[in-house]
């Protein structure tokens, strides 16, 4: 709330010139920038007066028609006066502004508490209709299908193919029989809640003349370190929460960490087997190496050999090679004719040892002696 007038920064101008004279050596931004202030003193204003009328209208009693009558004369009175005195009379100081703001925001939290618990009131009598609608729509559901279930198609006649009177009275004495009991506990469970209210109500009573109930003064205090609570709480919840994002990502990183170290381990079996191998076919190539080295060592000796050879060797004459070539020619043809006698002959043998074992076995069945006697064949 100011008592600023934002036209007093506007330059001095003479009391007898026109509004355009006043206004005339005045730029347009300069116009437009005054309008404004004057716009948002005049929104001030307002709000202060709002803000005066609901603290007048809420501390001071109603007016009587007399009373109205005289504050109307009043006010034409004060009409009549100058403008300054009207301001001189109903501007208010800075700390009766302070005090009337404090106090209507006081009155406007106060407002806020009384709507919130209002509101709270009724959010929890709909819920409460709620959750009464969804029990009874259960119930109903439940009602339904038993009566399907039970009626329906349970009590048809299959002579008549229609339902039974008998069965639909009996469930209906069933169900009235259910409902009287239900009824009667919950009369049960009513008069024990009673007792215990007028129980708690006379423990309410001796607590208040014992001095042990909590005031209003207690009660917001407990309110006061309920929130504080609250917000220790939330506090504590976001730190929680903030711990279980830093576990899930040590959690991923060890998993990641856990699945490389498995590649790893199989990637280090594989080599292991392979430099098992590798060593295994060093040794082998070690042996065989050693192997190598003795033939090395037997055709090299072998070779020396043969270089000392084709070192004496001198060739032969012409008629000396084709005489040494046909010797070799009737050599191998004599050869070749033995090799033929020989198969002959190995022919003949085994003829001959055939017809030996076909005279043995003749002369063994014509002799039963020989058989008797254990003679071999």
């Amino acid at each position: 709330m100011t008592d600023a007038n934002p036209i007093d920064s506007a330059p001095p101008a003479a009391p007898e010139m026109t509004g355009e004279g006043l206004f005339h050596d005045w730029s347009n931004e300069a116009l437009v920038m005054a309008l404004e202030e004057v716009r948002q003193h005049n929104d001030g204003l307002y709000r202060e007066t709002d803000m005066l009328e609901k603290y007048l209208k809420r501390v001071e009693p109603k007016e009587t028609p007399t009373a109205r009558r005289s504050s109307v004369a009043q006010d034409s009175k004060v009409r009549r006066k100058s403008r300054s005195q009207v301001e001189k009379l109903l501007r208010l100081t800075t700390e009766q502004k302070c005090d009337i703001a404090t106090r209507e925001l006081e009155e406007l939290r106060d407002e806020i508490d009384k709507m919130t618990e209002k509101c709270e009131q009724i959010l929890d009598s709909h819920r409460a209709a709620l959750e009464e609608a969804d029990i009874r729509l259960a119930e109903m559901k439940k009602a339904s299908y038993e009566f399907e279930r039970d009626i329906l198609r349970g009590a048809i006649n299959h002579r008549t193919g229609k339902v039974s009177a008998e069965r639909v009275a009996r469930y209906i004495e069933d169900k009235l029989r259910s409902r009287d009991a239900l009824m009667e506990k919950l009369r049960l469970k009513n008069s024990t809640l009673k007792v215990q209210k007028k129980k708690l109500q006379l423990q309410l009573k001796q607590k208040e003349e014992m001095g042990e109930v909590l005031h209003e003064v207690d009660f917001r205090q407990l309110q006061i370190e309920n929130k504080q609570y609250q917000s220790k709480i939330e506090e504590r919840n976001q730190e929680l929460l903030r711990l279980k994002l830093k576990a899930g990502n040590a959690q991923q990183v060890l998993n990641s960490y856990k699945k490389k170290l498995h590649v790893i381990t199989a990637e280090s079996t594989h080599l292991n087997g392979e430099i098992k191998q590798r060593h295994d076919l060093l040794d082998r190539i070690a042996i065989e190496t050693e192997v190598v080295e003795k033939d090395r060592g037997v055709a090299e000796h072998i070779y020396s050999q043969l270089k000392r050879q084709l070192a004496d060797f001198r060739v032969p004459d012409v008629l000396d090679y084709v005489g040494e070539r046909a010797k070799l020619y009737d050599i191998l043809k004599t050869v070749k004719s033995w090799e033929r006698k020989v198969e002959i002959a190995q022919m003949a043998l085994t003829t001959h040892k055939k017809r030996w074992k076909q005279m043995q076995m003749q002369s063994h069945q014509l002799n039963p002696w020989n058989a008797l006697q254990g003679i071999p064949l």
